[in-house]
This record gives C-alpha cells, sequence and structure tokens, in this order.
C-alpha cells in the first residue's frame, strides 16, 4: 500500500508508474528497437543475481544496469557509465513489474510494461525522485537477459 493507503497496481507496494501505456510511451515504442543480437553493445553476460524463481521464467531476482543519464548528486557520474544494481521481475496478468536499484541501493526505480510476446511497452518511474518518469521498451532475449532501451540510453537485466 502506498502512504495514502490506496492499492497499488504493482505487485511491491510501491509509488505505481503514472500513465504506463500513454501517449509518450506508444511514441516512444513506435520509434525504439532493440534487437536482441549477439553483438549488441550490452549483449555479454555481466549478470550476477541468482533467481529465486522457478527456471525458465521471467520471475525473479535480475542484475541490473543502465546508461545514458548522468546523476548531478554522485560524484564523477556521466551519461556513459554503467550503473550497476539488481532488480526483481514479477507478472501481474499482461504486465511485468521490474523493481530496480543502482548507487549501492541507493536509488531505486520501477518499470510497469505490457508484455507482447517478447516484446516490453511501458514506463519507469525513479522512485528516489518520483518526478522522474521515462518510456520505456524491452525485448525479452531469454529466461537470462532482457535488452531494454529509454529516451536517453539503456536499462538492461541480466542473470
Amino acid at each position: 500500500m502506498n502512504s495514502d493507503n490506496q492499492t497499488n497496481r504493482n505487485p511491491f507496494g510501491v509509488i505505481d508508474v503514472p500513465d504506463p501505456d500513454g501517449a509518450d510511451v506508444m511514441q516512444f515504442a513506435g520509434t525504439a528497437t532493440l534487437d536482441g543480437a549477439a553483438d549488441d553493445v550490452n549483449a555479454a553476460a555481466w549478470g550476477t543475481a541468482k533467481s529465486a524463481g522457478q527456471p525458465e521464467t521471467i520471475e525473479g531476482n535480475w542484475s541490473s544496469r543502465w546508461n545514458g543519464g548522468a546523476d548531478p548528486t554522485i560524484a564523477g557520474d556521466t551519461a556513459d557509465k554503467w550503473k550497476q544494481g539488481r532488480g526483481e521481475a514479477r507478472v501481474a496478468g499482461d504486465r511485468l513489474f521490474l523493481y530496480f536499484d543502482w548507487d549501492s541501493g541507493a536509488r531505486k526505480g520501477l518499470i510497469e510494461a505490457r508484455r507482447e510476446g517478447r516484446q516490453l511497452v511501458g514506463k519507469y518511474i525513479n522512485l528516489t525522485s518520483p518526478a522522474i518518469t521515462r518510456p520505456w521498451v524491452g525485448k525479452i532475449v531469454n529466461d537470462q537477459r532482457i535488452d531494454g532501451r529509454f529516451p536517453e540510453g539503456r536499462l538492461d537485466f541480466r542473470r
């Protein structure tokens, strides 16, 4: 439950992603591409998370990594620097929720995405600074790899 004692859509009990099917999401999804190729810039295995979920499922623990946005509150942070973190995926109906952190867990985010086969279309919210939201699209390459893109860069998940 959120602080207003209202039911959340997400299974993590944090602030919901606002308007995850909005016009900005649909516009971005119409232009963003992810092919899931082995030669992708972020394709190499880098995840360290062990999944608590069942084998061959998207649910469970993940490692997260993103770039494309510099955080002025973190010394030495640049837009092209990969930020490492952890994540957890949970499915609710046709939605995938990815709860993740970075900066040694000090910052947190949530993605809510509609699942269309292996494609994911949605939005993320920076739970540390909730005014920051961005459209996000993803591709489930397999149960060990989710490639993701937002307008300024990448936000990927690995096991």
